[in-house]
Formats: C-alpha cells, structure tokens, sequence
C-alpha cells in the first residue's frame, strides 16, 4: 500500500469540508474520485498535498512516512507527491521551458532531468514548438499539458489531479488522459479527480464516490459505471 488515509477532517472555518474519510491506493494504480461540485474531492487532494491543514484526529500514510509531518514544498521535493491542481496554476510571465526547470527545483540529478524534459516534449509535442513561449499566450489545452509536464518533472511518485478535462475540447481531453496512461506506465501512481465521472471511471481501475464529505461508495471503476446510483446520479442515466 502506498497512500493510505484514515478520518481525513478538513473545516473551511467551522464549515467542515471532509468528515473523517478513510481510503487507501497501492503503487501504480490508477484511482478516481468523484461527485458533484462542493462534494470535497478538491479539498481531499489538498488536504493530501499539505495545502489545507487537517483535523488532529486525521492520519495520511505514504510509503510509510507521515505527510503530516511535512509542510507542502517537502511533500513534493522529500515524498514525491505532485499536484496538478484545478485552474493549472502556471507562470504565465515565464516561459515553458522555465515552468519545467522550476519543478526540479529540489532535483540534483542533472541528467536525469533532462531525459524527463525530453521525455515531456515527446509526450506533449505541441509544447516543444512552444518552449521558449510565455506559458500565458498558450491555449487552454496547452496550459493543461504543462502543468502536468511540470508535475512529472518534479521527480513524481504520485501524481494528484484535480479536472485535467476541464476546458477541454473532446479530442484533447482523449489525448490528455492517453497521456496520463503513458506516465502511469512509467510507474506513477495517479488519483484523479474529475467532474466527467464517466471519463474518469473509464481511465480508472478503481473509484470512490464523495457525497457531502463522506465516501459513501467504493470499488473497481467497472462496478461503479455499471452501478444503478452512480448511473442515475453521475452519468445522466
């Protein structure tokens, strides 16, 4: 097992967000969260990554180290963990290649970073034609493409992802997740969260089901795409 999490709480205030969610991922699996809007699976991914601060009672394990011990920088630079969060959250001022460097910033394996650069454009040909661009003047799409380039030059164990599909056109959105399907071949294991229940339960092979900040149902994606509720609820049948 390489994440696991127990009575995960998060508050907004006296809001509370998350109350006490339990799930665990093995290396190399592809996992999806989903739900409607203000159901917490954003919350959950930063609750992960260190962003939002977490309950006291709350536990997250990785690769048996305790993530709460660590502030956000240290989750991606000492545990592996990257976050491509929702809206991107590029440099627009800098330009593609500088996003990229700047991932590696905790990196020392010169070498080795530069094979994943190269590897990054093979992946996302379009960003080589732009990598002197400022990342603001690209498109939508594009901006989608660095910021999960810039999260697999981070040196990633696990990546976190919160609607890589958002703003896409359908076309791109299938060559993003083509894409993901090539880093998670690499050994990257990838915890998706995405609006398209029914695109991410087909690129998943398990999925969780967030209601109102409890998991309320969970099993292999097959299962739940074939599931009457999740059916009537999440995938318009």
């Amino acid at each position: 097992m390489q994440l696991k999490v127990e009575n995960l709480e998060v508050s907004y205030d006296k809001i509370k967000a998350l109350h006490g969610i339990s799930f665990s991922i093995d290396q190399g699996e592809i996992v999806t969260i989903i739900g409607a809007n203000g159901a917490g699976k954003s919350t959950t991914l930063r609750a992960l990554s260190r962003m939002v601060p977490s309950g006291h009672d709350s536990k997250i394990e990785f690769m048996g180290n305790d993530v709460l011990k660590y502030s956000a920088d240290k989750v991606v630079s000492k545990l592996g963990i990257s976050h491509v969060p929702e809206g991107r959250m590029i440099f627009g001022n800098l330009s593609v290649n500088e996003n990229l460097s700047l991932a590696t910033f905790a990196r020392k394996d010169k070498k080795q970073i530069e094979k994943d650069r190269k590897w990054v454009f093979d992946l996302f040909p379009r960003l080589f034609e732009r990598k002197d661009q400022a990342a603001g003047t690209l498109s939508g799409g594009e901006q989608q493409m660095l910021a999960v380039g810039r999260a697999y030059m981070s040196g990633r164990k696990m990546m976190l992802l919160d609607e890589p599909s958002m703003g896409l056109a359908p076309i791109l959105m299938l060559d993003m997740f083509d894409a993901l399907k090539e880093i998670n071949k690499l050994g990257t294991t990838i915890l998706l969260v995405e609006q398209n229940a029914r695109l991410a339960l087909k690129f998943a092979e398990r999925g969780y089901v967030l209601e109102n900040g409890h998991l309320v149902l969970q099993g292999d994606a097959d299962d739940l795409l074939n599931n009457p509720d999740v059916k009537k609820a999440y995938l318009g049948a």
